[in-house]
């Protein structure tokens, strides 16, 4: 699992370690593993020119030692100070090593490194700092901990802001570089572990062995419905393709059985495309709205009848009121939670985090708000954010599968948050593997999801 933290648990972290070490170690751990991030990145250290842009604090301090063991590793340093006074034992340190401060760009650099704020930092950047951004744009840019401007504890941008090729973090990952806008500013993360005892995350993000170990598998005398079965109550005759994709996500052998309750003619389609979906009998979890037209409202009141836990998908959302089970799982993109919430689109895409829980308060259930990367909310805050997947998977129709994946698991005995979590990540997996680094259509994710359970590590 991927931990992030908000900055006062790292604080308050950071404080008990530091009571415990000699004065500046803190400081020289996080620099050192900044300084071989940097040169890593530059590949080779003689010959190369980094430039520190440095602001008055700790962040810039990181920048400024961090700038020395590149100095002493014969790289040109140069620090610009974008303030009356930076860290004086860093710049000392720095001038030590050779590296020397300037008040411009003199030399294009091969790598500028961002330590103009840090976590303590409000959203924006001042007039200087832009300007100094604007006379680099184009050259590779290492942020110190967050990028400078960016709020770090929702993810949300609010003005100018670095937008970084490599952030290195210390000690855990932040809220920012999990939750897009400020996620998608934060580029590649590395994170320097400092060994910061730190409470239980607000936000994780899973990872494969996180996965491997939630995945439900057949026991040795396992039988179809032991496994779970999953109803689909979606597409009709003018979204017919929604039933099969939606199908075909719940139908990729993550539980026992998957059954199809819709029109005749959609139902003889789905048959069709999918021998082994059966008709309309019991389940332990439904999967409703995608591609439903008109009958979304009345097909979510039966499936809700049947007290199971359920998806509820697409053209479903709009008849939501009230607060719904616990087992249930809503998963809107942001124009749908946006009309949810009485909100604007834009509004939710500043701020998904806060609207992702925002909306698992209000109606007492898992939200699935998906994007770039999904967020999985429950009531209580808990947060998980996806981050598998590819840009081509935003493609139609990709939802509908999505819906019947989360399904199947709900049906297998997961409950509504890791049926949620471990479906959005399969579905990312997936589409990687089906993508190939090439476009993709929804209906190539569904086959690829065995090929990605496969890859997972052993539970």
């Amino acid at each position: 699992m991927r931990h992030a933290h908000t900055v006062a648990q790292v604080r308050e972290a950071e404080a008990a370690l530091l009571a415990r070490l000699p004065e500046g170690a803190l400081m020289q751990r996080a620099a050192h593993g900044l300084a071989h991030a940097v040169l890593e990145l530059l590949g080779t250290a003689y010959g190369r020119r980094v430039l520190l842009l440095v602001g008055p604090g700790d962040n810039g301090g990181d920048a400024l030692y961090a700038g020395a063991v590149l100095a002493r590793r014969g790289v040109a340093v140069d620090a610009w100070p974008l303030a009356d006074r930076v860290h004086p034992e860093g710049l000392a340190a720095l001038r030590r090593a050779g590296g020397r401060t300037v008040d411009g760009v003199r030399t294009r650099p091969d790598v500028v490194v961002d330590g103009i704020v840090g976590i303590g930092g409000r959203p924006g950047l001042r007039p200087d700092a832009q300007a100094a951004l604007a006379a680099l744009a184009g050259v590779p840019l290492v942020a110190v901990d967050v990028p400078s401007g960016v709020d770090v504890d929702t993810g949300e941008l609010d003005g100018p802001h670095v937008a970084a090729d490599l952030t290195v973090t210390f000690g855990t990952l932040k809220v920012a570089h999990l939750v897009d806008p400020a996620a998608h500013a934060s580029g590649t993360v590395h994170l320097v572990d400092l060994g910061l005892d730190l409470p239980e995350a607000p936000v994780e993000a899973l990872q494969p062995e996180d996965v491997a170990r939630l995945l439900p598998r057949p026991s040795q005398d396992a039988q179809k419905y032991v496994r779970g079965v999953v109803g689909v109550r979606a597409g009709s005759a003018q979204y017919p393709g929604a039933a099969l994709l939606s199908v075909a996500g719940a139908s990729t052998g993550l539980c026992g059985m998957v059954r199809y309750v819709g029109p005749a003619a959609v139902a003889d389609r789905v048959r069709q495309a999918h021998p082994e979906v059966v008709g309309a009998g019991r389940v332990q979890a439904w999967v409703v709205g995608s591609g439903g037209g008109e009958d979304a409202g009345a097909e979510l009141a039966r499936a809700l009848e049947d007290g199971v836990p359920t998806v509820v998908d697409a053209d479903a959302l709009a008849h939501v009121a009230g607060t719904l089970p616990a087992t249930t799982v809503l998963t809107p993109h942001a124009g749908e939670l946006a009309a949810m919430l009485d909100a604007e689109r834009a509004a939710v895409e500043a701020a998904p985090l806060a609207h992702a829980r925002r909306a698992a308060a209000a109606y007492g259930c898992v939200v699935l708000l998906k994007g770039r990367h999904t967020l999985v909310a429950t009531p209580a805050g808990r947060v998980r954010v996806t981050t598998t997947g590819v840009p081509w998977l935003a493609t139609a129709g990709a939802g509908d599968v999505l819906g019947g994946l989360v399904g199947a698991l709900l049906a297998a005995g997961l409950d509504a948050f890791d049926a949620a979590s471990v479906g959005s990540w399969l579905h990312g997996a997936a589409a990687t593997l089906a993508s190939a680094g090439g476009p993709l259509v929804a209906g190539q994710v569904a086959p690829a999801v065995a090929d990605a359970v496969r890859g997972l590590p052993d539970p």
